[in-house]
């Protein structure tokens, strides 16, 4: 199954329920452009997950686009929303892992596949030749150390880990010591989702990438936010107080194919300014699909795609402007 085939997948909850789904009854309900469509459009786009800021861009783009372009038929709107859509979602699966080794830091909140998400990307990069190291520092959350063993093993990558409750900085060290000892390309570390309030959640980071930069100073780093599709704007607002802390480098979206709320990505590329790098689009070891605005806008509109184009696993850069 080709890329755009997952994406179109993935998201045939948002067409058949969502917002794709209640666009299309408003658009072919007019014949002719009005004000009425234009409050009726950006009122599906609010309620669908894209967010008030977001919603108000796509009608103001489409606006203007329909002045520019002497539009007056309401059956030809939906393919102006398409490239408008595809014009504002924006991302791409280049991964920063110049050096030797390069670092993944995976943060999210507990529940939003984040240590699944870890295996697949062990799994990917192991396969396209790169020797991986995992580290264990969710210390606090019961169970995810031997969660993450079992992804390790499924990989057959090292794994460093220390006991439950364990200083999670004192982890990432240990499993940097051993990155280096070994000849790791690439560390990936696993933090926790929830600690006793946010705030020491966001310190208990700060002092991880402190570790990193003392042990690493020189390395790539991506620091990658793990968010559920499922809870719509909830997703978009762990993304801010996540930046605001973390410096993340890239977003990867699980569970797309599990909810009509696919609208979320249009809020998290607009508000964030953060590129979507990969989705969740299903629960096999492939499921995780470097992201494509055009393949995502053609999948969520049930378009045709200009190039039916595959991307095979994970793409690695080695230029500094990717």
């Amino acid at each position: 199954m080709g890329l755009f085939d997952k994406f179109r997948k993935g998201l045939k909850k948002t067409r058949d329920e969502g917002i794709t789904a209640q666009m299309n009854e408003v658009i072919e309900s007019y014949d002719k452009i009005t004000d009425d469509l234009f409050d009726e459009l950006e009122e599906i786009l609010i309620m669908g997950d894209v967010g008030m800021p977001t919603a108000q861009r796509i009608i103001r783009d489409l606006k203007a686009k329909i002045e520019n372009d002497k539009i007056t038929s309401a059956s030809q709107v939906k393919e102006m929303m398409k490239d408008i859509v595809a014009g504002i979602v924006w991302g791409g699966s280049y991964l920063r892992l110049r050096t030797k080794p390069s670092v993944i830091l995976v943060i999210g909140v507990n529940g939003v596949g984040k240590t699944t998400t870890i295996g697949k990307l062990a799994l990917r990069l192991k396969s396209m030749g790169r020797s991986v190291i995992l580290g264990a520092a969710d210390t606090f959350r019961a169970a995810a150390i031997e969660q993450l063993q079992v992804w390790a093993d499924r990989a057959d990558v090292d794994l460093i880990k220390h006991a439950e409750g364990s200083d999670p900085a004192a982890v990432v060290y240990d499993t940097i010591q051993a990155g280096k000892a070994r000849g790791s390309d690439v560390i990936i570390i696993d933090t926790a989702g929830r600690l006793h309030n946010k705030k020491n959640l966001m310190d208990e980071l700060n002092k991880i990438s402190r570790v990193i930069d003392r042990e690493l100073p020189d390395a790539s780093r991506e620091t990658l936010l793990v968010l559920d599709a499922t809870t719509g704007q909830n997703a978009v607002n762990q993304a801010k107080d996540f930046k605001d802390a973390a410096g993340i480098t890239g977003i990867i979206l699980t569970k797309l194919d599990g909810t009509a709320r696919g609208g979320v990505v249009l809020s998290i590329n607009n508000e964030l300014d953060v590129p979507v790098k990969f989705v969740g689009v299903g629960e096999q070891i492939d499921d995780l699909q470097p992201f494509d605005a055009e393949a995502f806008a053609a999948a969520l509109f049930d378009a045709k795609i200009t190039d039916e184009k595959e991307i095979a696993g994970f793409i690695i850069s080695d230029d500094e402007d990717k």
